[in-house]
C-alpha cells in the first residue's frame, strides 16, 4: 500500500464554531492532529480546508494543506477532493480520513486503521472499541458496530446504528470515525447519493454496506478523546498541557 493521511477541516461547527484553529498550548487543533498523523509514520499528510486561516495556520506549522470546496456535504467529499488535487496520478492507493477534532489521538491508532486492508475482500477499514460503560450502550451518540468476526481482533462490519445493538447476551462495540479507504472505493462512495439508512440513521458510513461495499473494523483499546464542546475543548487543554 502507498497510504496518504487526509484531514478535513472546517470552521462550521454547531458547538464550536472555528474548532480547527481552537488554541491548544500553543497551537491550533487542527495542528496537533497533523502532529499526531506524522508520528504515525504511514504516509504523507495533508490537510483538506474549507478556508484559508486553516491553510494558513497549518503551512506556518510547517504541515501541508490545500483548498478545497466549502460547500462539501461530508468530510469524504473533501478528503475526495484533496486527494485528486495532490495527487491526480493516483500515486496514492490508500486514503486515510482522519477527524480534525482528535488532538490527542495515539498516533498507533492511526497506524491500527490500515490494518484490516491487508485483507483483499476488504474495501474500507475502521476501528472499534468495546463498551464498557453501561449508559453508552444505550446513547444514541455512541454509534455501534453490528458485527461477525473475522481473524483476531477485526469484526466485519454488518451494520452500523445509533441504536442498542446486536441485541442479547455478548459484548457491544463503539465505532470510532476513523476511515481507510482503497482508492477506488471512496470514489465510488462520493459518487453514490445518499441512501436510505444512511438519511434514517445520519450515518455516512451505510450509504457504503447499502452499496454492496465492504468494511472491516480492527479493535482497539481505547477510544480516541474528540473535541465537539468548549468544555471538551478545556478538557483537551488539560490533557495537552
Amino acid at each position: 500500500m502507498n497510504p496518504v493521511i487526509i484531514v478535513p477541516a472546517r470552521m462550521a461547527s454547531t458547538r464550536l464554531p472555528g474548532k480547527p484553529l481552537a488554541d491548544i498550548g500553543g497551537k491550533p487543533m487542527i495542528v496537533h492532529v497533523a502532529d499526531r498523523a506524522r508520528q504515525a509514520c504511514v504516509g504523507a499528510v495533508i490537510v483538506a480546508a474549507a478556508e484559508r486561516e486553516i491553510v494558513d495556520a497549518v503551512e506556518a506549522h510547517g504541515h501541508r494543506a490545500v483548498m478545497t470546496d466549502p460547500d462539501h456535504p461530508s468530510g469524504s467529499d473533501r478528503v475526495f477532493e484533496a486527494l485528486g488535487l495532490v495527487d491526480p496520478k493516483d500515486g496514492f492507493d490508500t486514503v486515510v480520513n482522519l477527524q480534525g477534532d482528535l488532538p490527542a489521538i495515539e498516533p498507533a491508532m492511526i497506524a491500527a486503521a490500515l490494518a484490516p486492508l491487508a485483507d483483499p475482500a476488504c474495501d474500507i477499514a475502521t476501528l472499534g472499541n468495546p463498551i464498557e460503560d453501561e449508559a453508552e450502550k444505550t446513547d444514541p451518540n455512541v454509534v455501534k458496530i453490528v458485527g461477525s468476526p473475522v481473524g483476531d481482533g477485526t469484526l466485519n462490519a454488518l451494520y452500523f446504528t445509533r441504536a442498542t445493538a446486536p441485541w442479547g447476551e455478548g459484548p457491544l462495540h463503539h465505532h470510532i470515525g476513523i476511515y481507510a479507504w482503497r482508492r477506488e472505493a471512496l470514489a465510488r462512495f462520493v459518487a453514490l447519493p445518499p441512501s436510505p439508512l444512511e438519511k434514517r440513521e445520519r450515518l455516512e458510513q451505510l450509504r457504503a454496506l447499502e452499496a454492496g461495499m465492504t468494511i472491516h473494523a480492527r479493535l482497539v483499546d481505547t477510544v480516541p478523546f474528540g473535541v465537539d464542546t468548549p468544555r471538551d475543548l478545556e478538557r483537551a487543554r488539560a490533557l495537552l498541557a
